[in-house]
């Protein structure tokens, strides 16, 4: 019988073939012998690794899967907490009840809450809910004078665009008559990709860019262009005013110091909800498609073999004496409730 040294820090003994146990005769060290024929030397066999499954997934599958999960729980948070101060709302309006202190609680908690959104999602929520596992959440903005229907028109000119201020943010877009929408798109984008700012059409002819959350209060206050006086005026780069894009929820607006205005927070608070339950659907989604993706790239246990070293095992152990004890004693070795748990976790 071949026995396999075994670190000290399993609870383990390294000795001689005197401690093999009856466990190990019947097949746990991975010899399919007969347990009357201990005597008969055992072919080697490498026992499999200890494979666990958490550690086998891709990292980014976790990333995904953490992410979702806790843009999740901001959301149903949130959701909570607007279902109650929409109730509260209606039971004020339908008793013609002035403020009371409560719904006035309810608005300061849901609006500490929607300011903790960045930090609270992960960074996975941008200000509009929509939600980004791989890249951190981005804040759009437009620029005025950058639509392209001023860009389009006129001859060709060289653009020197700066975003973040000194020489390393200043880029160059070329234009000239002919190109399409997408062509000028296409050009701002490449050119302004570096800066970490990207950019796409809006649905009113705009050029509607984005920039990290954590980007933007640099961005914001440091576009500058300066062209040939064509589009733009020549000489020194000009201030350009970004405007950020408006919030899905702007609890700060929210009123109740009378009746219409109550009335008209609790419109926005449905709106609000509305905005929130179809995120929270959206999110879940991610999170379930996530999750499968995650089950099926489990490991699969290995089991040839189980069930014929359970029975062998349950045979030994009936068996009164010392030799059934050290059978049980060994096989109990490093088990833990945790072990456990993971182990069962993966059915």
């Amino acid at each position: 019988m071949q026995i396999i040294q075994r670190s000290s820090t399993t609870g383990i003994s390294s000795e001689s073939s005197a401690s093999t146990t009856p466990l190990d005769q019947a097949g746990l060290a991975g010899a399919a012998q007969d347990t009357g024929s201990v005597n008969q030397p055992a072919r080697p066999t490498q026992a499999a690794p200890l494979r666990r499954g958490l550690s086998n997934w891709d990292q980014p599958l976790q990333n995904d899967i953490s992410s979702a999960q806790q843009a999740v729980d901001f959301l149903e948070q949130s959701a909570a907490q607007l279902r109650a101060l929409k109730t509260d709302l209606a039971t004020k309006l339908a008793a013609r009840q002035m403020r009371d202190g409560q719904v006035e609680q309810r608005v300061r908690q849901f609006s500490d809450t929607w300011k903790s959104r960045r930090e609270a999602s992960g960074g996975t929520l941008d200000a509009n809910l929509k939600f980004s596992a791989g890249t951190p959440a981005s804040q759009r903005f437009t620029v005025r004078g950058m639509t392209l229907q001023n860009l389009r028109n006129g001859a060709r000119e060289t653009l020197a665009v700066s975003v973040g201020g000194g020489a390393q943010g200043l880029r160059s877009v070329h234009l000239s008559p002919g190109l399409s929408d997408n062509e000028i798109v296409g050009r701002f984008d490449q050119a302004l990709a570096p800066a970490g700012v990207r950019v796409e059409m809006g649905q009113n002819g705009e050029l509607v860019f984005s920039t990290a959350e954590d980007n933007w209060p640099a961005v914001r206050d440091s576009i500058a262009v300066q062209g040939s006086g064509i589009r733009f005026p020549t000489g020194q780069l000009n201030r350009l005013k970004a405007e950020a894009e408006a919030p899905a929820v702007a609890p700060e607006n929210w009123d109740t110091t009378d009746i219409e205005s109550m009335r008209n927070t609790l419109q926005q608070v449905m709106q609000a909800l509305s905005h929130v339950e179809a995120a929270l659907s959206k999110v879940r989604q991610e999170l379930n498609a996530a999750t499968q993706r995650a089950e099926s790239s489990m490991p699969e246990i290995e089991t040839a073999g189980v069930e014929d070293l359970a029975t062998r095992f349950a045979s030994i152990a009936k068996e009164p004496g010392y030799q059934s004890l050290l059978a049980l004693t060994s096989a109990l070795v490093g088990i833990n409730r945790d072990r456990v748990v993971s182990l069962l976790s993966l059915r």
